[in-house]
């Protein structure tokens, strides 16, 4: 969610809002409906308001509806909240918006491929970890044939359109370690775990739930490394054990916007004095360096930072590139 969406207890309706004429519009008409709804509804509303202000989210709380049972128009949303809010509210509680979605590789690795290889790919933010697999997965880009992994098609396959100069890797980057960091990692193995991984899916997004579950069986055959901690605490400890003769590679989609700017501030501090280098996959405005397209190419996608500097602007699923003027 959009971290300039105020979630405070007087601002639940603008935030909904907001976020169904942003974020939901055209994307799903479920969420649209629902977000919408909870504007206009002043007894929904404050029963929201009741929440802490981190757990306000439109994501979490849609998610948490539907894990209940919650489907169809607003007034089946409406009804699962006010008659079963207490299973809801445990449900907001206890479980994050941690929503990992593998086709932003496709988006990530022309710039993984142009570094100097091999990679130690450590992401924060990591969740279940599968942007960690890249290497795992095949793609069809649209300048280039489909695009293996070096022991043959995966059953992942990510499609992604590449506008403007963007061009397919030539060749997979070769990943020689990788580990990540996770407040809450999601295990894997952990079948409740990767269910509430799939509801967070947005309702009509049939063909991204189809591709996590597929991302998640393939990374049960040998499960990436994620470390549960904050990611300022561990990630200095875990990039000293990246490989020396590999290229240190931290990297993270849709994380940011989840620290406060004090936070975000020291990230940034801490991996500009990382060995290696930095790839960002964040709203435009998340960080200072390139809060300036927000209004402009990145008006509705991310933005594609390598070492701070942006590069591209990317479908926040991963379905197009289309790299910015240098």
């Amino acid at each position: 969610m959009d971290p300039a969406i105020h979630l405070g207890a007087d601002g639940v309706p603008a935030a909904y809002r907001a976020f169904g004429e942003r974020e939901a519009h055209g994307v799903s008409g479920t969420y649209e409906a629902w977000a919408l709804g909870v504007s206009e509804d002043p007894e929904v509303s404050d029963l929201l308001a009741t929440l802490p202000a981190g757990k306000r989210q439109p994501n979490l709380v849609f998610a948490a509806a539907r894990w209940h049972g919650a489907e169809g128009g607003y007034a089946e949303l409406r009804s699962t909240l006010l008659d079963r809010w207490p299973q809801v509210r445990a449900t907001i509680l206890a479980r994050a918006t941690q929503t990992n979605e593998a086709g932003r590789c496709a988006v990530l690795l022309p710039f993984l491929a142009s570094l100097p290889q091999p990679l130690a790919l450590l992401e924060v933010g990591a969740s279940a970890g599968l942007c960690l697999l890249p290497d795992r997965y095949s793609y069809t880009y649209d300048d280039a044939a489909r695009f293996d992994p070096d022991d043959g098609p995966s059953d992942v396959v990510l499609a992604c359109a590449l506008n403007g100069d963007a061009r397919a890797p030539r060749l997979m980057p070769e990943i020689t370690w990788r580990a990540g960091i996770d407040l809450a990692p999601v295990d894997v193995q952990d079948t409740d775990a990767c269910r509430w991984l799939e509801t967070l899916v947005w309702p009509e997004h049939e063909e991204r739930r189809e591709r996590l579950h597929r991302a998640l069986g393939l990374a049960r055959r040998d499960p990436p490394r994620v470390l549960a901690g904050d990611l300022l605490d561990r990630l200095p400890g875990l990039a000293a054990e990246a490989p020396a003769d590999a290229t240190l590679v931290v990297l993270h989609s849709a994380v940011l916007a989840y620290l406060d700017a004090e936070a975000r501030s020291a990230f940034v501090e801490l991996v500009g004095r990382l060995p290696g280098h930095w790839i960002s996959n964040e709203g435009a405005r998340v960080l200072p360096s390139t809060v300036h397209l927000a209004d402009g190419p990145a008006a509705h996608g991310f933005v594609i930072a390598v070492d701070g500097v942006a590069r591209a602007v990317a479908d926040p699923h991963g379905r197009s590139l289309s790299l910015l003027p240098v």
